[in-house]
């Protein structure tokens, strides 16, 4: 049984439309009488796709947003009470806690999330849009059910503001991760055993920022790349399996138990994991590091590979929102060259730089249909302003002389854009 219950959403800011001059495309038909009318034609056509397209955003007002960023799916509530309506009741109230404590964990980090206050149910429910619930089962006194649970954006955000709390909200393409175990100087990614490819399997669905992908270690998978190839940093490989999985980065996590000598030894004898994580692809962070685990009392290697799995899953996600948290008292505005092809590929442009949550607004000076020129008012740095685009698919790079702003695509940024880089 499937429920929906909405309500009502917030407005959307105004719009704004304006118009710029086009220029006038040349008549490459010139004295046929039949062709006179089409340069004309192809202004006033130019002009107004101009027009539509120049509906910019306004200084303060509501951006589009990734619904899914403020959606929290697969809320398990069970509740039971002294009937069905008492017990139904209280898992609602009890899912929309946990799926605005989700929401919050996906978008901030840990140490802010902890300076929090606790919300009331009519807090929440300010904060809440719509909710639907699926699988729903109940008794006389017992209520089972899983929630998919809208947050208002607008409203969120202004919450996480009023509390000082730095936030995120650009979703990452998707991460590949490939484990890598290392026992005796042998290493192992599709092989079995690989216990530490397990521990990632056994991981839930990831429900960040960052998509966390797991490879299947199929056939197709192991003619691709082997676990020497991943360790060395074979980039045309590495590109293949992140093509396979529609993934932009790769994260390479080798894993070997070590002795307090720094020795390879035996799994489970030894005192501690280490951890050695590279991210190879398009997005630079930092160096690549790494991490340590040390064995609790009475902890098996499984329970160990499934703890260090899980820390190393947690920091993606922590690097993220750090590194993309929005700072709302910094900001610049730049002057951006737009290469195009046709005035259908400056609407797609036009509409992901909507989405953008950086992006203040955005003001068109030029267009053609071999180009634009657009002035680029945001908050935060340019570096982070540059890591979001290429979210969206979009490249800013410097030119001899300005700022260059393309759509990336397969044959422009393949493996000359898949280097060697960072941890996240």
């Amino acid at each position: 049984m499937t429920h929906s219950c909405l309500i009502a959403a917030q407005p959307r800011g105004d719009r704004r439309a304006s118009a710029a001059g086009a220029e006038r495309a040349p008549d490459s038909r010139e004295g046929g009488s039949a062709a006179a009318g089409v340069p004309r034609r192809a202004r006033d056509i130019l002009v107004l796709l101009a027009a539509i397209a120049l509906a910019v955003l306004p200084p303060g007002a509501a951006r589009a947003s990734d619904p899914e960023v403020f959606t929290v799916r697969g809320v398990t509530v069970d509740a039971t009470a002294g009937s069905a309506i008492e017990a139904r009741e209280q898992a609602l109230a009890a899912g929309q806690a946990a799926a605005l404590g989700r929401l919050f964990t996906r978008l901030t980090l840990a140490s802010d999330r902890q300076k929090l206050p606790v919300l009331g149910t009519d807090r929440i429910n300010d904060l809440v849009k719509d909710f639907e619930v699926s699988d729903e089962k109940t008794s006389a006194v017992r209520y089972l059910a899983s929630l998919t649970v809208r947050f208002k954006p607008d409203i969120v955000r202004t919450f996480l503001r009023e509390q000082g709390t730095g936030f995120a909200e650009s979703p990452s393409k998707p991460l590949l991760v490939l484990p890598v175990m290392e026992v005796a100087g042998a290493l192992a990614l599709w092989d079995d055993p690989n216990p530490w490819r397990e521990a990632w399997n056994r991981l839930p669905p990831s429900d960040g920022l960052v998509p966390l992908m797991r490879p299947k270690g199929d056939l197709q998978d192991v003619a691709i790349i082997g676990a020497e190839q991943a360790v060395r940093g074979d980039a045309g490989r590495l590109a293949a399996i992140a093509g396979r999985y529609g993934a932009a980065d790769v994260l390479v996590a080798r894993a070997g138990m070590r002795s307090p000598e720094g020795a390879m030894i035996q799994s489970g004898s030894g005192p501690w994991l280490q951890v050695t994580l590279s991210r190879i692809g398009v997005v630079p962070l930092e160096q690549a590091r790494v991490e340590a685990f040390h064995p609790e009392a009475g902890e098996s290697m499984e329970a160990l590979l499934a703890r260090a799995a899980q820390a190393i899953a947690a920091q993606v996600q922590e690097e993220w929102i750090r590194s993309n948290r929005l700072r709302f008292d910094t900001g610049d505005e730049l002057n951006v060259d737009v290469r195009l092809t046709s005035l259908a590929q400056w609407l797609e442009i036009k509409a992901k730089l909507e989405t953008v949550p950086f992006i203040r607004q955005t003001n068109l000076t030029f267009l053609s249909r071999k180009g634009a020129r657009i002035r680029v008012n945001f908050i935060g740095d340019e570096e982070q302003l540059r890591l979001a685009l290429i979210q969206n698919d979009l490249v800013l790079e410097r030119s001899a002389t300005s700022l260059v702003l393309r759509l990336r695509t397969s044959s422009t940024d393949g493996d000359n854009d898949t280097t060697k880089t960072n941890v996240p």
